[in-house]
């Protein structure tokens, strides 16, 4: 059975974190864990895990009035494709159903194009909404 929650189970350790942003091939997290492990300190994250093992997270960062800026969301690959991922972020926009914007930004692959408008993201376009800017410094 997975449980997901605000407060990080004591069990999930540094090393599971960092397992798996490898496991889901997310390698620039991994390059300065210990800023990745900050991050994730100072960010909202909702766990999932199922017994002692971390599955996957969600992170945020917001003001919890106005705006939340989704910046990662993992599932573990033996648990993809079983709605682990719908699930994380189906709780985490409930817990914060009252913030009046949510942003995020991702790979431009037909799958996660398809994952987020099934979760009623609209896409950004210059038509449709606005432009979106980022400036990268991780690397």
């Amino acid at each position: 059975m997975l449980t997901y929650q605000f407060t990080r189970d004591p069990q999930i350790t540094d090393q599971q974190i960092l397992d798996l942003y490898r496991q889901v091939g997310w390698t620039a997290y991994l390059q300065d864990p210990a800023n990745t492990l900050a991050a994730l300190n100072q960010s909202t994250v909702l766990w999932v895990t199922d017994a002692t093992h971390l599955v996957g997270l969600i992170r945020g960062v917001t003001d919890a009035h106005t705006i939340l800026y989704v910046q990662d969301i993992l599932v573990h690959p033996d648990f993809q494709g079983q709605h682990v991922g719908t699930e994380l972020v189906q709780r985490f926009l409930k817990h914060y159903q009252n913030v009046g914007q949510t942003v995020l930004i991702t790979d431009p692959e037909d799958k996660t194009l398809k994952f987020y408008q099934s979760l009623n993201f609209l896409e950004i376009t210059p038509q449709t909404y606005g432009r979106a800017f980022v400036l990268e410094r991780r690397f």
